[in-house]
């Protein structure tokens, strides 16, 4: 769909824009994928493979890392290489990785860099819906959706720079990260052209067309169970983040798959299952774990515990937790930075910056710690944050930091003063019995309901829901004896 654009009235074309472009010594180039001429900024597709190298090691830092299964990934990867073959830029040197997030989701960057969640991996229900991801996503490269952003913020950029100058505003900026950029949002009609490109891909391989809607139809119901679990309207955390699959899309994608005739397209459910059997579930130790109202962390050995109106979110770099009326819980670890104590790090380091009132020195379960409070006004009107560093082996300290709305603040205190003194180290013994949760394929054996195996699930909630959205059953939908399908074990 062709857009236009104004100037006081003036119309502009996107050829025109390309003219500009031009001036600038940026260029329009022709997709092959889509036969669109779209403005790319200055990024040709043979500096493309460079940009994704740089921004690899960016990605795998801020995601989690790569998953630690070879066979996984080298199942993954023939996946991917299967479908790029069939695309309009089979030369890529195409890379597919398996994250160690259990969060759903899905990326790629410029120069046929793909990458996949193991919680995305866990939701499919077969090869084809795994495919069908990759696909996508082999679609936003081919598509050059991320070049086309690069060519589109750099108009901007130069916009505002121009402003900047018109304005005296020497402050302007047109730098970004290129690794969180790549991952944001793409608009509604390349999702769209993404999917298409995708439903293209797997036709060409052997794949059913149908997997592609399949699959969204699945995020959305995983994406309705996460909502009703955490109280949200919808959750946030997921492939919808990025990839928004609604109604509209879903229908779009059954609709492109409608046109395809495979004589025995392919599926892949038994060889896809085989290969996630085993496969970790929900939080990684070495990224920590929660359970329940506790995040343990086996492999830095330490545990704390957060109150009971608060919800525990883990991410690679810190685990956090949201209470009532915004109260903010925030833990991360740092080094001391050559402090003697804990109320000197807090004061001359941490929060070097910050005027703290009534630091002291405390002991929690036996390690030196050190903690103060200051008041800060945000949107929303007065915050209290109260900092606590406590020292661990060698010059690592471990932060936590409290947020509550002031006048919450005393409601809160005894709570989050719990939560303070819950945290303490581990044994090595404690912690080599921490196991995380793990995916085990079963065989449905007569006698067998979704509500008996979901009741072997180590969850406390929604038992059945987790069960039936895992293995994408329909609402009223039995277990047929002599299936297989995916359960949750510790």
């Amino acid at each position: 769909m062709s857009r236009r654009f104004s100037i006081r009235g003036f119309p502009i074309r996107p050829a025109m824009l390309c003219v500009a472009a031009a001036l600038l010594l940026a260029a329009c180039e022709t997709v092959p994928a889509t036969g669109e001429s779209v403005f790319t900024g200055f990024t040709p597709l043979s500096s493309e493979a460079a940009l994704g190298a740089q921004e690899h090691p960016k990605i795998l830092s801020q995601f989690g890392g790569e998953y630690d299964d070879p066979e996984l990934a080298a199942y993954v990867a023939s996946v991917g290489k299967l479908l790029a073959s069939a695309s309009e830029l089979p030369q890529l040197d195409w890379r597919f990785t398996v994250i160690d997030s259990d969060i759903v989701n899905a990326f790629a960057l410029p120069g046929g860099y793909v990458y996949v969640t193991r919680g995305l991996i866990a939701l499919a229900r077969d090869e084809a819906e795994m495919a069908a991801v990759l696909a996508h996503e082999i679609g936003h490269v081919t598509a050059r959706h991320s070049a086309q952003r690069q060519g589109q913020g750099l108009i901007a950029g130069i916009g505002a720079l121009a402003a900047g100058i018109l304005l005296g505003d020497a402050g302007a900026s047109i730098g970004s990260t290129l690794g969180q950029g790549y991952v944001a949002s793409y608009s509604r009609s390349q999702e769209h052209q993404a999917d298409e490109l995708g439903v293209r891909y797997l036709s060409r391989v052997g794949f059913d067309p149908n997997a592609m809607s399949g699959f969204l139809a699945g995020m959305q119901a995983q994406s309705e169970l996460l909502a009703r679990i955490q109280g949200k309207e919808q959750s946030e955390a997921s492939w919808l983040a990025t990839h928004p699959p609604t109604g509209e899309r879903v229908t779009a994608a059954s609709a492109a798959a409608q046109g395809i005739s495979i004589r025995d397209p392919m599926r892949g459910r038994d060889t896809f299952l085989a290969k996630i059997d085993g496969m970790t579930y929900g939080d990684s130790p070495e990224n920590g774990l929660i359970r329940g109202r506790s995040f343990i962390h086996p492999v830095l050995r330490f545990r704390f515990e957060v109150p009971e109106s608060f919800k525990l979110v883990n991410t690679a770099s810190k685990v956090g937790a949201v209470g009532p009326d915004g109260a903010v819980i925030v833990m991360d670890m740092a080094k001391s930075g050559g402090a003697t104590g804990m109320a000197a790090y807090l004061q001359n380091v941490w929060a070097a910056r910050t005027r703290l009132a009534g630091v002291e020195n405390i002991t929690i379960n036996g390690l030196p710690a050190a903690t103060g409070t200051t008041r800060v006004q945000s949107r929303n009107g007065a915050v209290d944050m109260r900092l606590v560093a406590i020292r661990g082996e060698g010059d690592t300290v471990y932060r936590l930091q409290f947020a509550t709305p002031s006048a919450q603040t005393a409601r809160l205190a005894n709570d989050l003063q719990r939560t303070t003194y819950s945290f303490r180290r581990l044994s090595a013994a404690e912690a080599a019995k921490v196991r995380p949760y793990r995916i085990r394929i079963r065989t449905v054996r007569p006698g067998d309901t979704l509500a008996s195996l979901a009741a072997g699930m180590p969850y406390a909630d929604h038992r059945e829901d987790r069960m039936r959205v895992l293995n994408g059953l329909r609402p009223g939908e039995t277990l047929q004896p002599g299936t297989k399908v995916k359960t949750i074990v510790e």
